[in-house]
């Protein structure tokens, strides 16, 4: 207890930080004004009133915010400022603020690693802070503290998944022999999910397993990873999977691969080897091939998200030498695929590095494809057949195509590493200017940034919505 109490101010003002990053760079529909003075910036809220805040770099990561005032009255704690505001959507905002807070103290309460990671998926056990920039990074409502102690990946625990039968499930691809019971198929259930959701349904014990980056995907071993349903919201979405997603599972993982070929070895996609559901969102899994299957002698393969701490033995010139190979490399390889037809969801947790024994990221590797995007259009312009695919992956819109790529692969992976909009600019500039003048090359270096406007989300019911930041590789932040 006296750890968790010694975290709270740290988380409080970890979060207050990540929500001062929203408010000042979202376009929230009742600010109706911002201005940068000596002292700070100032924002004016549509019926007159005034917040005012430290300087906010929206690329700057690992920073912390003491206080925010809102008409001269100094507010500490997310929640309070939140629920201060009084904007539509804020109350139940001001909730999720308020627990994220206290589950991003527990959080910071692991124990640190005792040493390098010994099986790969220790490195997605390593960092208790949850997404870079999200206000609500370590947000898991419906969590105890003793639910979060068992299943979060941050305090290293082996979960104990469980087994439902489903007579008539829905199933794509060799479904494993051991999950059958006669005619019906036994699918691997989290924990907490067959306790809170799933009610009076007969569950089985299953096998022990690793919870991952994303928490709801755990590791049997080194070969395979099993994607569960869990209904509840994590950051910013319902984590379930929905029959939408089984029924195009091994098709879209097909197509990829295919598509990735072309790319000549710079990218290897995570297989989806089978996947089955009861027809509903909240009772479904999907196997996958684990990532770590491609790290050849001497290589380790590493989660975007981690490459920062990966990264931080080497002195600060190698560490950003580094960095900028890793730019490079990402952003040839997502705009390529880009251009051919797919585009990633290329995040910390969705993309990793294949790094040598010096730390060089030499190849990289995609997992989860559940939310990536498909142009029909330009498949068939490279050669490839149209996709088997139906429904909410394909869209041949460029601009909602670069966005899913740029969006993600900067906010998620680059800004990170990069730490500031100066450092970023540099990035972008080295990784980019060699680069094939394609016409998303060209917005890339020319347009405004798309991000995710995360706040905006957490306070409306629209799905997802998108800010534009100014491109440093031309502008300073506000």
């Amino acid at each position: 207890m006296s750890a968790y109490l010694a975290a709270l101010s740290g988380a409080r003002a970890t979060v207050l930080a990540r929500l001062w990053r929203g408010l000042v760079h979202e376009p929230l529909p009742w600010i109706a004004a911002r201005a940068r003075g000596r002292d700070g910036i100032a924002l004016r809220l549509v019926d007159g009133r005034r917040l005012h805040g430290p300087p906010s770099d929206p690329w700057a990561t690992g920073t912390a915010v003491a206080a925010v005032e809102l008409d001269g009255v100094a507010y500490d704690h997310p929640a309070l400022l939140m629920a201060a505001l009084r904007v539509p959507g804020g109350a139940a905002f001001s909730a999720e603020l308020d627990h994220d807070v206290a589950s991003l103290a527990l959080s910071r309460t692991a124990p640190p690693p005792a040493g390098p990671p010994v099986e790969p998926w220790e490195w997605e056990q390593q960092s208790p802070d949850g997404h870079p920039y999200h206000p609500t990074c370590r947000s898991r409502p419906g969590f105890s503290a003793a639910e979060q102690l068992a299943y979060a990946p941050e305090h290293r625990p082996v979960v104990a998944l469980q087994l439902v039968p489903v007579t008539g499930a829905t199933v794509y691809g060799p479904w494993p022999a051991h999950w059958r019971d006669g005619n019906a198929v036994l699918l691997p259930v989290h924990p907490w999910q067959a306790e809170h959701v799933l009610g009076s349904r007969r569950v089985l014990p299953g096998p022990p397993a690793h919870p991952l980056l994303s928490l709801r995907t755990l590791a049997f071993d080194n070969q395979v990873h099993v994607k569960t349903a869990l209904s509840t919201r994590l950051t910013s979405q319902v984590r379930d999977i929905s029959a939408y997603s089984v029924d195009h599972a091994l098709a879209t993982s097909e197509l990829t691969e295919r598509v990735a070929d072309r790319l000549g070895g710079r990218l290897h996609i995570a297989r989806t080897l089978t996947a089955a559901g009861a027809g509903t969102p909240d009772l479904a899994a999907v196997l996958r091939e684990s990532p770590y299957v491609h790290a050849g002698t001497a290589e380790q393969v590493v989660p975007v998200a981690e490459l920062p701490r990966h990264f931080a033995t080497h002195s600060r010139h190698e560490r950003l030498a580094r960095i900028t190979e890793f730019a490079r490399l990402a952003f040839g390889v997502c705009l390529d695929l880009l251009d051919l037809g797919v585009a990633l969801e290329a995040h910390g947790q969705n993309l990793l590095a294949v790094v040598d024994k010096e730390g060089w990221p030499r190849r990289l590797v995609y997992r989860d494809l559940a939310d990536i995007r498909v142009s029909p259009a330009r498949l068939v312009r490279h050669g490839f057949p149209a996709p088997p695919l139906t429904g909410r992956l394909l869209n041949d819109d460029p601009a909602v195509l670069r966005r899913k790529v740029l969006g993600c692969l900067i906010t998620g992976a680059l800004g990170p590493l990069a730490g500031s909009t100066t450092t970023l600019g540099t990035l972008l500039d080295a990784a980019t200017r060699d680069l094939p003048p394609t016409p998303d090359m060209r917005a890339l270096r020319t347009q405004d940034l798309p991000v995710r406007a995360l706040t905006l989300m957490r306070l409306s019911s629209d799905g997802e919505q998108w800010a534009l930041l100014p491109n440093p590789l031309a502008s300073s932040p506000l």
